[in-house]
């Protein structure tokens, strides 16, 4: 079906609806600039229900994604699937010219997400990933201290915890299948601090070395991982991440001669943050913490000005590339060179 001929309000059609999904379901319904006129899930419960939720006709709810992005006058796609099903949603998406709003992982082979960044980079459609530290104020200070400014980090430390144990001991949720999740905590949950680390600091990583502890024979589903990252800028970079302790916290710390910028978590509350200067004085707290963007709304605002958005599709495959070559270091119980696994490492962080 041909697009709107009015860019907004922009029509929107949304893929999975678990919680995830119905949370950006929501915004899209809320947002003035958007209409949520479609969803798609295999599940048809799920379905009627959320499309009852969301208020979407029964006439514009499809069990197939395939038929909906056909049937339907869509401007834009929202994919909120299990991660094995991101580069194929993703990648029919933009086959039929549609702007993109996938949540991460980008995909769960390496070389899937170099093809979408590829082709999300010479498109002029939107393609942005779910990373939402991205819009979260005291992240987005750091990447102006780091990143986009002078400053050079030393030695970085990041730490993610979670409770999958229930997971781990049913094998009944779809993240233990490794069709539909592609790798274990450190995929679905860890890939959160490594994107935060890599987003803030803008390094150029170049070998990994992984301890992972996995819990399948066939090595697929981690449980927990120590990762270093070594980097052209000689930064020591440690990496800790598990799904087997009951409350969840975070933190990414960078470090230089001046000082250093910390970055913590509850929950999945928004991050705060504080600094450090170079004499050790803590100051707090780590400038204004107003509400971040919705996902919604920093889509949106991309496809309006034709500008970046803040979680490119680049951005979500330098994080599938760090996180699947600690996944094989893991498996090889060695130090992996990216450039060795994959080819186009160098340019990806170019």
């Amino acid at each position: 079906m041909e697009r709107q001929t009015d860019p907004f309000p922009l029509a929107v059609g949304l893929v999975g609806l678990g919680s995830l999904g119905r949370r950006l379901g929501r915004q899209f319904v809320e947002l003035p600039r958007s209409e949520l006129v479609a969803v798609s899930d295999v599940d048809p419960d799920g379905l009627e229900d959320a499309g009852e939720e969301l208020d979407v006709p029964e006439t514009a709810r499809y069990e197939s994604y395939e038929e909906m992005l056909d049937a339907e006058p869509l401007d834009a796609v929202a994919v909120a699937t299990p991660n094995g099903l991101h580069y194929e949603q993703t990648s029919a998406a933009l086959d039929r010219d549609l702007h993109v709003l996938c949540e991460k992982p980008l995909a769960t082979d390496v070389e899937d997400a170099y093809e979408i960044t590829e082709r999300a980079e010479s498109s002029d459609r939107v393609v942005m990933v779910g990373y939402q530290r991205h819009f979260n104020p005291a992240y987005r200070e750091a990447r102006e201290e780091w990143a986009l400014g002078k400053r050079t980090p030393r030695f970085v430390t990041g730490e993610i915890t979670h409770d999958w144990r229930s997971y781990y001991e049913e094998m009944s949720d779809w993240r233990m299948d490794p069709d539909l999740s592609g790798g274990g905590h450190l995929l679905n949950v860890g890939t959160h601090v490594i994107d935060a680390i890599l987003w803030t600091t803008d390094l150029t990583p170049t070998h990994v070395n992984a301890y992972v502890d996995f819990h399948d024979d066939e090595e697929v589903f981690d449980r927990q991982s120590s990762i270093i990252v070594e980097t052209a800028e000689d930064t020591v970079v440690n990496v800790s991440d598990t799904g087997v302790v009951a409350r969840t916290r975070e933190h990414v710390h960078v470090w230089d001669e001046e000082g250093a910028v910390y970055l913590e978590g509850h929950e999945w509350d928004d991050r705060t943050g504080y600094v450090i200067d170079g004499d050790g004085t803590e100051h707090h707290p780590y400038r204004g913490y107003d509400r971040r963007l919705s996902k919604g709304t920093a889509f949106l605002d991309a496809i309006e000005t034709g500008e970046e958005p803040p979680a490119t599709a680049r951005d979500g495959l330098k994080a599938v590339l760090v996180t699947m070559a600690a996944y094989e270091s893991g498996r090889r119980n060695e130090r992996v060179a990216l450039s060795d696994l994959y080819p186009f490492a160098d340019d990806v962080f170019e």
